[in-house]
C-alpha cells in the first residue's frame, strides 16, 4: 500500500493579519476576514464550496463521484465530533469557519491573492490559524483524511489556542480526522468518526497501522519516550506521524488514562503538556513506556483498549501446580505467577472456546464456530491457527528490540523453558476484531518440571 501523511507545519510565519484572524476574534469579525478571500477566489474563476464551518476553494475541475462537493458537509459533521472531543457545544464556536483551499495548481492561488508568499513550500498540507491548504490527492478517502487533519489543526490553533508539543499536535490531529464513510437512506455521506480503524477498507491509503506493524517486524519502533521527546524539526516523516497517533490513541482509551487524560485535554493546550501529563493522578511512566509497546507491538484493526489492556503486576513464583482459566475474549492475560528464566515447566490445556460462527453463503446457514486448545486451522492469525491457546512472557527477543510478548509454549500440551524471570501470560489466538465474537475459556494447568 501506497502510503501519504500529511506534512502541516504548525506555529510557522503568520502570513498577514489582514489575510488571517486571531485566535480571539469576536463573532462579529468572522465574516470580516473571510468574505474579501472568497470574493478573490470567485473572480479568479476559482470553485467556491460552503458548509457552515468550512469554505472549500479549489481549482479541481468538477468531476462526477469525487466527493469534493460534499467535503462542507462531511466537515460539519466533524466539527460536531471534534468539539465533543474537547467537551465544548459546538454553539460555543459561534459562528466560526475556516477557509480551506484544494489546491491542484499552486500558481493559480497565487496570482488569485489565496496563496501568501508566507506560506511554506508545504509538500501535502499547511495550517495557518483559521486558513489551511492541501494539495489534490488521487485517493478520495485520503483526500478527505487530510481536509479533516488539516481542519483539526485549524480549530485546535484558534478555538483551543493550542501551543503543546509536537506528538501530540499532529497526534490528535491524525486521531480525530480518521473516520469512514456511512451513508443516510437517502444515499448522502456521513462522517464517522474511527479514531482507531475497524477494518484497512475504511482508512485507504492511511496506511498508519501498517507503518507501525512494519516498524516493529524491523526493529525500529519508537519507545514511547522518544515519541514524547521528538521535537517539532525532528518530526516529519511517515513513521512520526503514526507514533504521535498511537500515542494520542493510547492515552484517549486506555483504561488507564482515558479519564484523567481526558480532563488533560480539556485544559490549556500549553507548552507544559508533558509536565501535565507526568502530574496526573497515579501516573506511572514505566507502565506507560510498556503499553505503549504492547500496543505498537499487537496493533492492528478493531483494537479494543479494555479487552487488549495489560495486568503487569509482578506475581510470586510458580512453586507449585497451578490452575488458570484463560478467557477467550481478551487479549494478554496475567496468570497471576512468575517464572524463573532457564527453568523448564510443563502445560496441559482442556476446554472449549466459541470464536464467533461462519455463514455460507449461498444457502445463508450459520455455523457456530468453536475450537480447542490446539486451535482450528480454518483461519489463521500471525502465523498460527485462531483458537490456539499462547503462552509467552514479556521481555526483549532480541538485542536493540522492543520488548513484545515472546511465545515460549503453545496449544494443548507442551514442555518449554523460560526465557525470562518473570509473569506468564496467555491468551486465545485471535484478532483483535474477532474477539468481540468470542466465549468461553480454556483451563490451563501449569507446573515446573526437572532441568534436564
Amino acid at each position: 500500500m501506497i502510503v501519504a501523511v500529511t506534512a502541516a507545519v504548525i506555529g510557522a510565519k503568520r502570513i498577514g493579519a489582514d489575510e488571517t484572524r486571531a485566535a480571539t476574534a469576536a463573532e462579529g469579525e468572522e465574516a470580516a476576514w473571510l468574505e474579501p478571500l472568497v470574493t478573490r477566489a470567485r473572480r479568479a474563476g476559482l470553485r467556491v464550496l460552503e458548509g457552515r464551518r468550512l469554505v472549500l476553494v479549489t481549482d479541481r475541475p468538477t468531476r462526477a463521484g469525487d466527493g469534493v462537493a460534499d467535503l462542507p458537509m462531511l466537515f460539519d459533521q466533524a466539527f460536531e465530533c471534534w468539539c465533543d472531543h474537547y467537551g465544548m457545544s459546538a454553539d460555543d464556536a459561534g459562528e466560526w469557519r475556516a477557509l480551506g483551499c484544494l489546491v491542484v495548481d499552486r500558481e493559480r492561488f497565487r496570482a488569485a491573492g489565496l496563496l501568501p508568499a508566507g506560506v511554506p513550500e508545504f509538500a501535502n498540507g499547511f495550517c495557518d490559524g483559521s486558513r489551511f491548504w492541501l494539495m489534490d490527492q488521487s485517493n478520495p478517502a485520503y483526500r478527505r483524511h487530510l481536509l479533516l487533519h488539516e481542519g483539526v489543526h485549524a480549530f485546535t490553533l484558534t478555538l483551543r489556542e493550542l501551543a503543546t508539543p509536537v506528538w501530540y499536535t499532529e497526534g490528535v490531529a491524525e486521531y480525530l480526522a480518521t473516520h469512514r464513510l456511512d451513508h443516510d437512506a437517502d444515499g448522502s455521506p456521513r462522517f464517522v468518526a474511527t479514531p482507531i480503524p475497524d477494518r484497512s477498507e475504511d482508512v485507504e491509503q492511511l496506511g498508519r497501522i501498517e507503518m507501525i506493524r512494519d516498524l516493529r517486524t524491523l526493529d525500529r519502533a519508537p519507545a514511547l519516550a522518544g515519541v514524547l521527546g521528538q521535537t517539532a524539526g525532528e518530526h516529519g516523516a511517515i513513521r512520526d506521524y503514526a507514533a504521535s497517533w498511537a500515542a494520542v490513541a493510547l492515552f484517549a482509551n486506555h483504561p488507564a488514562y482515558a479519564e484523567s487524560f481526558a480532563n488533560l485535554e480539556r485544559g490549556p493546550l500549553s507548552p507544559d503538556l508533558d509536565q501535565r501529563l507526568a502530574a496526573l493522578p497515579g501516573w506511572d511512566a514505566d507502565r506507560a513506556a510498556r503499553d505503549f509497546d504492547a500496543f505498537t507491538d499487537g496493533l492492528d484493526y478493531g483494537w479494543d483498549f479494555s479487552r487488549m489492556a495489560i495486568d503487569w503486576t509482578v506475581s510470586p513464583p510458580l512453586d507449585a501446580p497451578r490452575e488458570f482459566t484463560v478467557a477467550a475474549d481478551r487479549g494478554w492475560q496475567n496468570a497471576g505467577a512468575s517464572l524463573a528464566a532457564g527453568k523448564r515447566y510443563a502445560l496441559a490445556t482442556h476446554g472449549r472456546v466459541g470464536l464467533g460462527s461462519m455463514t455460507d453463503q449461498a444457502s445463508g446457514l450459520v455455523t457456530p464456530l468453536e475450537s480447542e486448545p490446539a486451535g482450528i486451522s480454518l483461519e489463521w492469525y500471525r502465523g498460527r491457527p485462531i483458537g490456539r491457546l499462547l503462552v509467552a512472557q514479556w521481555g526483549v527477543d532480541q538485542p536493540g528490540s522492543r520488548p513484545r510478548f515472546v511465545v515460549v509454549a503453545e496449544g494443548d500440551a507442551a514442555e518449554f523453558e523460560a526465557r525470562f524471570d518473570g509473569p506468564v501470560y496467555l491468551r486465545v489466538n485471535d484478532s483483535p476484531r474477532g474477539l468481540t465474537n468470542n466465549t468461553g475459556a480454556y483451563e490451563v494447568g501449569l507446573q515446573s518440571r526437572p532441568s534436564r
